[in-house]
């Protein structure tokens, strides 16, 4: 299985030298997709051995991601690891997020962010219940931490690359696209909430944003139909939480 990293960036000249660097270490190829910053950001990028690709102007994390995912079509790699560039995520996390794809053939794998939650803003940790609650539904499977960003897709995933979702919204729309047409199954790996240290104020929004993903998922779960049998399946079972020894 070909991998590679993809990191979405905007306005992350602070943080972004340590995580791609560490990203750089782990032995994988890695993408970064700069945003359209208007500070050092895709500068500092520059100097490292990625692939780097920019806007000219903000389009938002869901056409970063888009931008990133066809690049790792056109490389022809069998699947993608994305982090966020502030910092948040650690690449150390990776290899844990492989191993549970390993495990999990076809599985999407997602970094639950369900260790030290105390440093999660109660605002974020109250928008992520809603989201999960919500996303969990319209996927009509239960799925822990649905808005963290570090994640593990298979091809078959990255393939839906030209759903039309934008923003924030274009992550959930990739789980409930996989879930409910390609039958693909959600396990996720716990991580550290990692909320501390200096990063920049993030660019979600916790009530702009929640709103945008809320209206897209419940206009998904009700396109599928048969609303409260996916609500009973969201419900049955616990999301699906492993952590596999490292290969």
């Amino acid at each position: 299985m070909s991998c590679c990293v993809l990191i979405p960036c905007l306005n992350e000249e602070k943080a972004i030298t340590a995580v791609v660097g560490e990203a750089i270490a782990l032995g994988l190829p890695v993408i970064v997709v700069d945003d359209g910053s208007d500070d050092a950001t895709a500068d500092v990028v520059a100097t490292m051995p990625v692939t780097l690709l920019r806007h000219d102007t903000r389009r938002g994390k869901g056409e970063a991601l888009r931008t990133g995912f066809r690049e790792v079509l056109r490389q022809g790699f069998d699947a993608v690891v994305t982090m966020d560039g502030d910092g948040q995520h650690s690449a150390a996390d990776v290899p844990r997020l492989l191993a549970a794809a390993r495990a999990y053939p076809g599985h999407i794998v997602i970094g639950a962010r369900l260790l030290d939650k105390a440093q999660q803003p109660p605002g974020r940790r109250r928008a992520n219940a809603i989201a999960d609650w919500g996303i969990s539904c319209a996927c009509a499977q239960p799925i822990a931490d649905t808005q963290s960003g570090q994640r593990f897709y298979p091809r078959k995933v990255i393939d839906l690359v030209e759903i039309g979702a934008e923003h924030f919204v274009f992550e959930a729309a990739l789980l409930i696209k996989a879930s409910r047409e390609l039958g693909v199954r959600v396990v996720s790996v716990p991580i550290a909430s990692r909320y501390q240290g200096g990063f920049r104020h993030s660019h979600f929004r916790p009530v702009h944003d929640v709103t945008r993903i809320t209206l897209y998922t419940i206009g998904r779960a009700y396109h599928y139909g048969n609303f409260i049998r996916s609500y009973r399946k969201s419900r049955a079972t616990l999301p699906v939480v492993v952590d596999p020894p490292l290969a």
